[in-house]
């Protein structure tokens, strides 16, 4: 595998990106303990034409100033004081777009995970969701900032092509604040053959 160099996230096209990310690998390595797996759903959020993002960046105004980064940029941030949520910024600092990671295929650290989850076996549950994915690997808004180059997350190409028919794009989760035009838009993308996505809403 190789390293996703951070250029691939500093495309204009944030659906592209959302999308190309599934079958990528993201690892982190948290006081010393690697964890890993293969990307199976990603959502993407736009500055132009998303109501999301535009009431995001207004009710999260500390927190959004994380988002005006270069891309390929963590971005992480807490929701209901408990769930933090894994978003990569994508193009460039002036904006806004970013790529939130919904679900992994876990594949390496599966004990550490385990732990982390307070979970005695494998199962969905593990890293399907993007609250229990951040805890699977062990990221906290204290993270946010760093570039997704490593030491501590970083993103590999194993050279999987995904082809389109594989890809499920549907609408995002929990937007029902944001209004009927932020729910419609199909930018919540999944591999149709993974038992590892997170469950439909």
């Amino acid at each position: 595998m190789q390293h996703l160099p951070l250029v691939f996230f500093q495309s204009s096209d944030v659906l592209a990106i959302a999308r190309g990310l599934l079958g990528k690998h993201v690892f982190t390595c948290i006081d010393g303990e690697l964890t890993g797996g293969r990307i199976v759903e990603t959502e993407a959020y736009r500055h132009e034409g998303d109501q999301s993002m535009t009431l995001h960046l207004q009710r999260k105004t500390r927190q959004a100033r994380g988002l005006y980064q270069p891309g390929g940029t963590a971005y992480l941030y807490t929701v209901y004081r408990v769930h933090t949520l894994f978003n990569i910024t994508t193009y460039d600092a002036a904006h806004p777009d970013t790529v939130l990671i919904r679900a992994i295929e876990p594949l390496v650290g599966l004990d550490v995970m385990l732990r982390r989850r307070g979970l005695a076996a494998v199962a969905r549950n593990l890293t399907a969701g993007p609250g229990v994915l951040s805890q699977a690997l062990g990221l906290t808004p204290a993270l946010s900032g760093e570039p997704v180059a490593g030491p501590h997350i970083w993103f590999e190409d194993a050279g999987e092509e995904i082809a389109n028919e594989n890809i499920t794009a549907s609408s995002r989760v929990g937007l029902e604040y944001a209004g009927e035009e932020a729910v419609a838009l199909p930018w919540r993308f999944r591999l149709k053959d993974s038992k590892w996505t997170s469950p439909a809403k």
